[in-house]
């Protein structure tokens, strides 16, 4: 988005204005100058709240949109990321790579689809959803019927899967991270980390 010399100095005179006015002692001269700057940039945009993906911490973020395109059906991108002061675990402040997120959205090099590489070749094709969650699935019940114990050598109960293993997500509510708990141990699977440490 391109700054004309116009609203430049309009940002210029709403910054003067703000702090002459704080300098004279009145009270908000803050408020004024972000009133003053915030229809600059991310006035039309859509403010949405979220959780940084990047950690355990899941720190809130603010993510702004706006239409990428002028037609009416125009899918929406994301054109600036921040963390949220309203939320209680970072108070709007983010690391390097929260602060960094907007790259990582953008980038050329982001997996945005399922891709799956055949039996004998080094190439990578993208799949849909559908093959990729069945085939998951029969791979799963494959290794399971391979590989579960019911019986240790003692003959006591133990139904376990050792065979596979289960990385949990950071985002999730207390209510997901719990049916995760309960599907994952469902199955017998031991090996089960979350950064929820659940």
């Amino acid at each position: 988005m391109g700054v004309t010399r116009r609203q430049f100095m309009k940002v210029s005179a709403a910054g003067l204005a703000a702090s002459s006015v704080g300098a004279l002692g009145f009270v908000g001269a803050g408020e004024a100058l972000a009133a003053g700057v915030r229809p600059f940039r991310l006035e039309k945009a859509t403010e949405t709240r979220n959780a940084c993906p990047y950690c355990a911490v899941a720190c809130g973020v603010l993510i702004y949109s706006m239409p990428d395109g002028t037609a009416k059906d125009a899918k929406p991108k994301v054109v600036h990321i921040e963390g949220d002061p309203d939320h209680p675990v970072n108070r709007g402040t983010l690391c390097a790579r929260g602060a960094a997120s907007l790259g990582y959205l953008h980038s050329a090099n982001r997996l945005q689809y399922p891709m799956h590489r055949k039996a004998g070749t080094d190439k990578f094709e993208r799949v849909t959803w559908d093959f990729a969650l069945d085939r998951i699935t029969k791979l799963m019940k494959e290794d399971r019927d391979k590989n579960f114990i019911a019986k240790n050598r003692d003959g006591v109960t133990v139904n376990r899967w050792l065979s596979t293993g289960f990385f949990g997500g950071s985002s999730l509510s207390n209510e997901a991270g719990y049916l995760t708990y309960k599907f994952v141990r469902s199955t017998g699977i031991l090996a089960f980390e979350d950064q929820a440490r659940i």
